[in-house]
């Protein structure tokens, strides 16, 4: 009787035991229907895309003569749901970086901890070794834009359509060298 409870009890707590999987990180799961680390990928890589191989953007990078220096700036989060807006935009600047096809500088954030690293090395470094004042590469254009979100419901199902709009504009003249959408709808059915 005492064995029979023993192993009950290793049973009992066996079956209360947690399972983590490794899993691809680029697999699709969505399991709540909201806004995930898939839907941000898939808008990035094909916005980025779209805007690479833009003619407006070819033309603008001819006309500059080299590389066009992007910096990526606030992509706002319009939506109703919790959206993590810098890994989003993370994306963005990776997809743009590993393309090739245009340079990016950094965002003011980190820009403002270089620029304090920079002070501090002007004290405390060999002078041979610091980082000189007045070099940093400026951005030619800034991509930025929104995020929104509609959502239909009716019953036990809803239906949401996430629509990010950017605008990639030149830091000089305020022209607009594109201006690009990417929706991902989603039905819910509980």
């Amino acid at each position: 009787m005492k064995n029979l409870g023993f192993l009950l009890l290793i049973i009992l707590c066996g079956s209360c035991a947690r399972t983590v999987n490794r899993i691809d990180p680029n697999q699709a799961i969505d399991l709540s229907g909201r806004w995930n680390d898939t839907d941000s990928r898939i808008v990035a890589e094909k916005m980025t895309a779209d805007l690479l191989s833009s003619q407006r953007f070819q033309e603008y990078a001819r006309a500059l003569g080299k590389k066009p220096v992007i910096i990526v700036g606030e992509i706002r989060n319009r939506t109703s749901e919790h959206i993590d807006a810098s890994n989003y935009i993370k994306k963005f600047e990776v997809a743009i970086f590993n393309s090739g096809q245009a340079d990016l500088v950094e965002s003011d954030t980190f820009r403002d901890k270089l620029r304090e690293e920079r002070a501090q090395q002007q004290d405390f470094s060999n002078p041979a070794t610091l980082a000189q004042w007045g070099l940093e590469t400026g951005a030619n254009l800034m991509l930025f834009g929104e995020m929104t979100s509609e959502t239909d419901v009716y019953n036990n199902s809803r239906v949401v359509n996430y629509l990010t709009t950017l605008f990639l504009t030149d830091m000089e003249t305020n022209r607009r060298i594109w201006y690009g959408q990417q929706e991902i709808k989603k039905q819910i059915k509980n």
